[in-house]
């Protein structure tokens, strides 16, 4: 039965998502579609912006734009959480799961003292704690796995199976109901087959088959078109932060979703990795070919063909999202960036912005729209050397223009660049867009984006105009959420800003979390869930919880 559905699965995976018009195109309804695809609710979230085109809209009815946490005005339930959470929440078939560290202990041999990567199940409707699966720091320490830094991505769930990247750098698929089915599905190597404990089906170890040496953490949101699965490996610098350590290991994959097999990889961009790879892929028809897209971490985005050919990686495209003279460095004054937002594809188009390790603070940012059915490298300008100006250079790690060596930059007549957005006022802070870790939200041909020193910006998705900009005066590692006709973003200070979806600036809210919020809110069944650092709120219009016993 599960191969049948898994059959039926890719037959409907294959939706094309072709350019329209803007009267004609439904953002919201193009996102339905995909979750419709999958066995879950027709309201869930099923993953990472809940589907593959990662745009994070939605028209769920009564959510919330009106709460307190402190008073539990509007708050159904609270669960806590780990001391430190970065994993967006993802809602399906009456579950809600969410990445974070051990700082809650709710497994018995792991007390909270004890630092893990930490996916967390719950029930929907009350909040009750299901079952975690655990993974045990890598011995290599913070060069491969940060402390306290737990799970940093979102799972893909699809009936009773999830699969996700845990930090140990493992792709695992699980049983959606754990152990409490009574049965031991898949892989039987688990410690124990206690309830709270998950059930793995299977395990995939990218460190160990494909020799990848990730930064600091894995973070990848994985998506899927039917049992293809796609991963970004994470594969970056040494604890030195210049050193490729596996220059040759591949920084995207795509597997067999339902047995773990690996069908192909791409080691682009091979040695010009700056420092991670973060971001995560998307996936759609574009142009009438299925193609996956992957932000890199030389700050090119790469488009493959999802099938690929005969085994090997097809590339489709590539194009580099950084000025040719831009230069990068360690420490925070670098102006070229890599990709950590993940790209959106919305109404043929594809929309990504650059940025850094939040480590190294501000800097420049770029947003870009790009047409996916251009081929090869579709950048906006290539470079040449003097030397012999009839061909264009291979893109160098640090700065592919470099004048002193006699290098020349030329309009690319294949550029695929629609618009390219750098602020509407460069004099200006609160007009400058600064690098992203965040992923834009588009409807109505209003595209949303948080820049990490905490400007929000309104533009026209069409013509990267500006229509407003706002500051919230705290750096945003977050994404927007559309509701309706609504807008939500966090902030680091744990402020949950709410705006009309207009071409004015109007805000209607802003609601204070009670602690710094790093994730994306998630709309699900008419309920708003938000993860603040330590906890998970189920944000439910008429409400009320008893906020007596997490005070004390």
């Amino acid at each position: 039965m599960f191969r049948l559905l898994l059959a039926l699965c890719i037959l409907g995976a294959w939706i094309s998502t072709t350019p329209a018009t803007a009267q004609e195109y439904d953002a919201v309804g193009e996102v339905k579609k995909r979750i419709a695809q999958l066995q879950v609710g027709a309201t869930d979230w099923p993953q990472w912006a809940g589907s593959g085109l990662r745009n994070n809209v939605t028209d769920q009815e009564d959510v919330p734009s009106d709460w307190d946490v402190l008073s539990g005005k509007n708050v159904r339930w609270s669960m806590e959480l780990g001391s430190e959470t970065y994993g967006n929440p993802v809602v399906a078939n009456g579950q809600i799961y969410v990445g974070t560290n051990n700082g809650a202990g709710y497994l018995e041999r792991y007390p909270s003292q004890h630092d893990l990567g930490v996916l967390l199940c719950f029930d929907e409707q009350d909040g009750t704690f299901l079952w975690q699966h655990s993974s045990e720091k890598l011995p290599t320490g913070a060069v491969h796995d940060w402390p306290q830094q737990g799970i940093c991505c979102a799972p893909l769930v699809d009936g009773e199976r999830l699969w996700y990247v845990t930090s140990r750098g493992e792709v695992v698929c699980l049983d959606t109901k754990g152990f409490h089915d009574g049965e031991n599905d898949g892989d039987t190597s688990e410690p124990n087959d206690n309830k709270d404990e998950a059930d793995v089906i299977w395990s995939f170890d990218m460190m160990k088959e494909l020799g990848v040496s990730q930064h600091n953490m894995c973070s990848c949101s994985v998506t899927c078109a039917g049992d293809l699965l796609f991963v970004l490996t994470s594969n970056g610098v040494d604890e030195g932060h210049e050193k490729l350590p596996a220059e040759d290991a591949p920084s995207f994959l795509c597997m067999s979703r339902s047995t773990g097999k690996v069908l192909w990889t791409d080691n682009s961009p091979g040695k010009n990795v700056l420092h991670g790879q973060w971001s995560s892929p998307a996936y759609g028809v574009l142009g009438g070919v299925a193609q996956v897209l992957f932000g890199g971490g030389d700050g090119w985005m790469y488009s493959f063909a999802a099938e690929g050919e005969n085994g090997q990686a097809k590339l489709l495209w590539k194009f580099d999202c950084n000025p040719k003279d831009s230069l990068y460095v360690l420490g925070g004054s670098a102006d070229r960036n890599y990709i950590i937002g993940t790209p959106v594809i919305y109404d043929g188009l594809v929309y990504v912005g650059v940025g850094e390790d939040p480590e190294y603070g501000e800097g420049k940012g770029h947003l870009w729209c790009i047409d996916p059915t251009k081929r090869g490298d579709v950048s906006p300008t290539l470079v040449y050397n003097s030397s012999d100006p009839s061909q264009p250079i291979p893109h160098k790690r640090y700065q592919a223009l470099v004048a002193e060596d006699g290098d020349i930059e030329r309009k690319n007549e294949n550029s695929a660049a629609v618009w390219h957005y750098v602020g509407s006022d460069l004099e200006e802070f609160e007009t400058t867009m600064h690098r992203t870790c965040g992923t834009v939200a588009i409807k109505d041909d209003m595209l949303f984006v948080a820049d990490f020193s905490g400007v929000f910006h309104c533009l026209d998705a069409k013509t990267g105009e500006a229509h407003w900009t706002y500051d919230m005066f705290s750096a945003s590692w977050a994404s927007p959420l559309i509701v309706k006709d609504r807008v939500y973003i966090s902030d680091e200070d744990g402020d949950i800003s709410i705006f009309k979806l207009s071409k004015e600036m109007e805000q209607i809210a802003e609601i204070n979390m009670d602690s710094a919020v790093y994730t994306t809110p998630v709309a699900a069944n008419n309920t708003l869930y938000i993860s603040n650092r330590s906890r998970l709120y189920a944000i439910e219009e008429g409400a009320q919880s008893d906020t007596s016993e997490e005070s004390q």
